[in-house]
């Protein structure tokens, strides 16, 4: 039993109010002594733990202590390093958040998907695109688990729930970002095998990751004709290009990925043949709330973290007088903590949505995403603007949260693309 899933026990026993759930790594860092507490967040408005069960709050202190004391202090550092922190992140895997809601028959955490975006919204405050990247190897797992068979179940989840492996996802290719279902990678059936040939770009965690999930045309155009496949690292034929050199997200590195006849055996096929396309879509719609959940907890630590937004207000006096003492910089606050709290309302609402299997759950996705990630950013964007001339230096971490969390307006489908899905769901008859 991991972690997460002992803790979540202890609720059960202790908390007549807990929304209970099944889970795996947290429970043991309980039993362990875990010191779990409630830091008392400068903004209580804004506080992250409100309206959670108690087992919720929990699940959000333990990874919000794990990202104060193992992201926090490094994130500067791996910045300006473009340093990829596996073995941080392995210790992340060993609380229960290598594969988070991913059943348990294999090592899965089984947690929900609101206990997920509580996840990743606390290690966010920590350090932005290390998370991101955790929850990008999560929707791997997910998808492994959900849709693969059982010997494929069985071979990859044990390895990624501990991060002994760690996978990124294929998609998006050079001509086809927004319009994924006119992908180009071809996958042609050799006997037992694939070839594929053709290429992916802007693939977090390429050439570092051990398992690529992939999405190939193995049919006719359009959407029907898109697999799922699974690549290892070191196949012959996968190869990649250079770091690309990035405004945000450098801790994480970010390549082309390239497929030369690169030949895979047909049990590497991820659930149905011509299914791929709708495997993908269903990860998309957790992705969303993941990489909105990662604006969150970057947004609170620009607004709330030592050096940050209120507290330098406090601190930084012009006119003989704190600049929190100036209306102006009071209703930047005040704005800052509204778009905050409203972009969490929609994420948690988001994940709700899936958990329950709301057939209001894609429209949800689409709204949390676009707005958290808008929103989010602005908040990022104030924050430098209160710290002035001091906020453009790297010397102060807001900066990084403005350049980290911009991406996420562009990655698990742009918020152009965000807005026609909610127009079409609600304009469907």
């Amino acid at each position: 039993m991991l972690p997460i899933q002992r803790f979540v026990a202890h609720c059960r026993k202790t908390s007549k109010t807990s929304r209970l759930c099944s889970g795996s790594n947290i429970r043991r860092a309980f039993n362990a002594n875990v010191v779990i507490q409630n830091r008392t967040l400068l903004t209580a408005a804004v506080n992250a733990a409100d309206g959670l069960s108690d087992s919720e709050s929990e699940i959000y202190s333990l990874a919000k202590r794990f990202a104060d004391q193992e992201f926090a202090p490094n994130m500067r550092k791996w910045d300006e390093s473009s340093f990829f922190p596996v073995d941080t992140m392995k210790k992340a895997a060993d609380l229960g958040f290598g594969a988070i809601y991913c059943s348990d028959e294999f090592g899965g955490s089984a947690l929900s998907r609101i206990d997920a975006s509580l996840i990743f919204e606390a290690l966010a405050t920590g350090c932005v695109p290390t998370t991101a990247f955790i929850s990008i190897h999560n929707m791997v797992a997910w998808m492994i688990d959900s849709f693969g068979s059982n010997a494929l179940r069985e071979k990859y989840i044990p390895a990624l729930s501990k991060m002994d492996l760690i996978a990124s996802y294929c998609l998006t290719e050079p001509s086809s970002g927004s319009d994924a279902s006119s992908l180009q990678t071809t996958a042609k059936r050799d006997g037992d095998y694939l070839i594929l040939n053709g290429s992916k770009a802007f693939i977090s965690g390429a050439g570092s990751s051990d398992l690529y999930l992939v999405m190939v045309r193995t049919g006719v155009l359009g959407a029907k004709g898109i697999t799922s496949v699974l690549v290892e690292k070191g196949t012959p034929g996968l190869s990649f290009g250079k770091n690309e050199e990035k405004i945000g997200w450098k801790c994480q590195p970010t390549k082309v990925v390239t497929f030369e006849d690169c030949k895979i055996p047909v049990s590497n096929i991820v659930g149905d043949e011509g299914k791929g396309f709708t495997y993908a879509m269903k990860g998309l719609n957790g992705g969303r709330v993941n990489i909105a959940s990662c604006s969150l907890g970057g947004a609170q630590s620009a607004l709330e973290n030592p050096q940050a937004a209120v507290e330098y207000s406090h601190v930084r006096e012009q006119f003989k007088g704190p600049l929190s003492s100036f209306q102006s910089i009071q209703f930047k606050l005040s704005e800052m903590s509204v778009k905050l709290a409203a972009s969490r309302l929609m994420v948690r609402n988001a994940a709700r949505a899936i958990d329950t299997n709301s057939p209001s759950a894609v429209a949800a996705c689409a709204m949390a995403k676009y707005y958290a990630t808008e929103e989010c950013f602005k908040v990022c964007d104030e924050a430098v603007q209160i710290h002035g001339g001091y906020g453009y230096l790297n010397d102060y971490a807001v900066g990084q949260y403005m350049r980290d969390l911009r991406v996420h307006r562009i990655l698990e489908g742009t918020n152009e693309v965000m807005k026609m899905i909610v127009a079409r769901e609600i304009l469907k008859e």
